[in-house]
């Protein structure tokens, strides 16, 4: 019998008790909305370009290894055009993550603005080489996303994630535009927020909102309450940080 790592007992050490807690019954129901919400907020974009084919290779693949990754083979995916290869990174991603299988809810989701965005891939993650492809590719791949959320209206989660990856800062102004439509992404706050924590905007990195968000006490739920002041705040940082030189 195989010894466990430290690192696996450490995940089976916080599992345990979150799934004994599911089993007692302790995590209390968010509200209707709340959960809606949480939905809303873990909803991808499918991009259009080579769909057909990249879905058919991605149903083909099958998990290898230790570790359950799960990597289009290197013929294949050399063989796969820039859009189709967007579109792959997109919808599938290679690398295996743990996760616990039970968490609690979070309690009036929808009234919230994050300091984290959820995982877009659920127990997976981007692969080396992917983050490289999106990375090297960033300025075809903010082409791509910003073509596909004007056709949709949406900035899927994927879409956000990506974003935050390559640091995208010259979709602040398009971003914004996008949010201003109903007012109802708070992840799209997020995201800008992200965005100005990675290029250190002194404003930003000087709040009480930062210290809140990302200080020393904060943690991966960390939050700031939605209303109009937040909003305002985290859109008029934004645009000065992007008309400042991004």
């Amino acid at each position: 019998m195989k010894m466990l790592t430290r690192s696996a007992l450490f995940f089976l050490s916080i599992c345990l008790p979150l799934s004994l807690l599911a089993q007692e019954g302790a995590f209390k129901e968010a509200s209707t909305s709340s959960q809606a919400y949480h939905k809303y907020r873990l909803k991808n974009t499918v991009p259009p370009y080579g769909l057909v084919k990249v879905k058919a290779l991605v149903a083909a693949i099958k998990p290898s290894g230790d570790d359950y990754s799960a990597p289009l083979n290197q013929k294949a995916y050399l063989e796969l055009s820039l859009r189709e290869k967007f579109t792959y990174h997109m919808l599938h991603a290679e690398s295996s993550s743990q996760n616990c299988d039970v968490m609690p809810p979070i309690l009036d989701e929808d009234q919230k603005i994050f300091a984290q965005l959820p995982d877009a891939f659920d127990e997976y993650s981007w692969s080396e080489r992917q983050r490289n492809f999106l990375n090297s590719k960033r300025d075809s791949v903010l082409a791509l996303i910003k073509e596909s959320v004007t056709r949709s209206k949406r900035v899927g989660l994927n879409y956000k994630t990506a974003i935050v990856e390559v640091n995208g800062r010259e979709l602040i102004p398009f971003l914004i535009q996008v949010y201003k439509q109903d007012h109802k992404d708070y992840d799209i706050l997020t995201v800008l927020m992200l965005l100005m924590k990675k290029n250190e905007y002194g404003p930003f990195m000087n709040s009480a909102s930062f210290v809140k968000l990302y200080g020393l006490k904060s943690d991966y739920q960390s939050f700031i309450n939605f209303n109009a002041a937040n909003e305002a705040l985290i859109l008029s940082r934004a645009s000065a940080f992007y008309a400042g030189g991004h």
